[in-house]
Formats: structure tokens, sequence, C-alpha cells
């Protein structure tokens, strides 16, 4: 069949184009360019390269090499205005430039595009960066997506619905009618955390916190509370010192810690970034890790593995959570019905070499 020949010959012997059309053409291929060769109409062609099961495979498979190898790509504003779709999927954070590590922002733009690949355009914003929400409607957005770190998100979520576009959100449970959450069990996986250390003999457990109105900052510090509390361990004030997400911070708050006079052996910090910042802090003044003190990370960043010594820490799943709220999206948008519900995914204790086991003698 001649689609399996090249393209550009199939172009120029069969769809009657000279050299100079040739050239222009595939500088911007069109449905009804890829109609022509394939001698197909540009419905069938539409229908193809969306999956459409009305179309047999043998047609499908051969409109869709044509479409590869002519470099084809969606015209989503011509799409747009036949089928009243913006194509545009909304990722939005609570703030992309304040508490929002590189690492965290990069696995849930990930996770997010790995489902969506090129059936969407993905914008991603963040909330603090719009004085209202007029801009957001269902012209411009098919579907939005919202990473909640904060309770200050609670307006964006209900201009979002009162506008009836599809939402799920993650990272924080909200109780709304018509919401899919998708999270992790981030008050759980600090609580593991901190048994871990209890377990290895740790009594003086410190904790460097999270962004201050961070939904996770809070699950954190509960978690870290309740293990504390479970194995009647009294809470020391002096040390639950503030973070916010980020190296420097947790490199001060580390050096706030030794100030104390009486050191904890070990420190919880709320994420693996700052306890990078906090080795450092301990290494500056040649203070060990673990021999000295004990740290554990939560996260587990694609670096944590790799530092000296390797970092025990949480394993939060955030590329899974985004792919699964991506995949519910395109659910509502396609019109799924999907309960309102909290989804949780499980964090996972990964067991490394920064903490000392002081029952060991």
């Amino acid at each position: 069949m001649y689609y399996k020949k090249p393209i550009k010959k199939a172009l120029l012997t069969c769809a009657g184009y000279d050299k100079i059309e040739l050239e222009v053409i595939l500088m911007s291929v069109t449905i009804k360019d890829i109609a022509k060769i394939a001698n197909v109409s540009h419905t069938t062609v539409s229908r193809a390269l969306n999956d459409s099961p009305l179309i047999n495979s043998e047609t499908k498979e051969k409109i869709k090499i044509i479409a590869k190898e002519l470099n084809y790509t969606p015209n989503y504003n011509a799409k747009s205005l036949v089928l009243d779709k913006s194509y545009h999927i909304g990722l939005f954070f609570s703030t992309i430039t304040q508490g929002t590590s590189s690492h965290f922002f990069h696995e849930v733009v990930k996770g997010v595009n790995e489902v969506i690949k090129d059936q969407y355009n993905l914008v991603v914003k963040g909330i603090d960066d719009y004085q209202d929400f007029n801009q957001i409607n269902k012209n411009t957005f098919d579907g939005i997506i919202v990473m909640s770190q904060s309770t200050k998100d609670k307006s964006f979520i209900y201009s979002v619905l009162k506008k009836n576009i599809p939402l799920v959100v993650l990272n924080r449970e909200v109780d709304e009618e018509k919401i899919v959450n998708i999270l992790s069990d981030d008050k759980r996986g600090a609580y593991n955390a901190v048994k871990h250390l209890i377990e290895k003999g740790h009594r003086k457990i410190a904790i460097i916190e999270g962004q201050e109105g961070f939904k996770s900052t809070h699950e954190r510090r509960e978690g870290y509370l309740e293990a504390l509390m479970d194995y009647q361990i009294s809470l020391d004030r002096k040390y639950l010192v503030r973070g916010n997400y980020d190296l420097e911070s947790g490199y001060k708050a580390m050096k706030q810690l030794l100030n104390l006079e009486e050191l904890p052996t070990a420190v919880f910090c709320s994420n693996d970034d700052m306890a990078v910042g906090a080795m450092k802090a301990l290494g500056e003044k040649k203070i060990s890790v673990p021999q000295d003190i004990s740290i554990v990370g939560f996260d587990d960043n694609v670096f944590s593995a790799f530092l000296t010594p390797a970092l025990t820490t949480i394993k939060r799943p955030i590329e899974k959570i985004s792919q699964e709220g991506a995949k519910r999206l395109i659910d509502l948008i396609n019109g799924k019905s999907l309960s309102d519900e909290a989804i949780y995914i499980k964090t996972e204790l990964q067991v490394r070499d920064s903490v000392k086991d002081l029952l060991v003698r």
C-alpha cells in the first residue's frame, strides 16, 4: 500500500503536489492534507486520530502513520471552535514562588503531563498570581487540577466549582460535594518517621516544620506529635522550629537547634530540602550525621539516596498522585460521573544511613 512508502514521495506521486507546494504543506500540515493523501474524508482522519471505534484498525493505522511522518500537530484553536473546547488543562499550585520545592514542582508537572500527553495543552500557574479569577472560565480551561497546599485556596476552588469547570484537588482534602480529592497520607508518613527514630532509641527528637499555613505542614506536625504521645515521650517545645520547605530554612532551623543547651539526638525534617540544609549546618560545626545527630526527611527526592550519609526519609508518591488526578480529570471532562471521595496514596519509610541505632552498644 502506498502509505508505507516515504510520505514525501507519496505526496508528490499520489496527491499531485509540486515541490514548492510540498514544502509549504510540510510546514503546516492539516487534517485535509492527510485526508487527501489517505484518500479518505477529513472526518475520517479526525476520528482516526482521536481513536474513534467507528474507524477500522487498518485505516486508523494508515492515517496515524501519515500524520506521524508529516509531524502533524493538532490545531487546537480550530478544534476548539468546532467542538466548543479550549483543549487547555490548568494545573494550579497555591504558589510557585514560596514554599514549593523544585523537586515537588517537577514531580507534579511530570505526573500530569505523562497522562494528558498531546491531548491537551498544560497551563501551569500559581493561584497567588491572580488578583481575581475572572479569567478562569470554561472558555479558557476544559478542566483544572489544583495542587492545594493551603486553606487559602478555598476561594479559588469554590470559584471553579461555581463555573462548573471539571475539577480535581490534589494534596489536601476539601470537604465539598463534586470534588475528587487525591492525596498522600502525610500524617501517617510523619508518624512512621518519628516511630522509626523512637524504635532506634531516640527520645530527644526535634522537628523542623514546613511553610506556615500549608496543610502538609499541619499534617506532618500532627504525625510527629501523635508518635511522641503514643510512645509516652514528653514534648519539649524548644524542639519545634519553623522552616519554609527550602534549603536555607533547614540550615537556619538547625543552627537554631544547635544553640539549645540540650541538643536533640534526632531531627525530623518536614521535607528533604530542609534535611539537606540541616546537614550542612551540622557539617559546619563538625557534628557527625548520624553519630552525633540523626536526620530523617520527607518526600524521598531524587538526590536523597546519593547524599553522604544517604538520607532516611518518607517516600511521598507525588508523581503517582498527580497521574491519578489527571486520569480522573480527563474522565470528568469526558462526562464520566465520579464519586466525591478522598483517595489516599500510601507513603513509605525509606531506611538508609542517616539514623543511628542508640540501642546498639
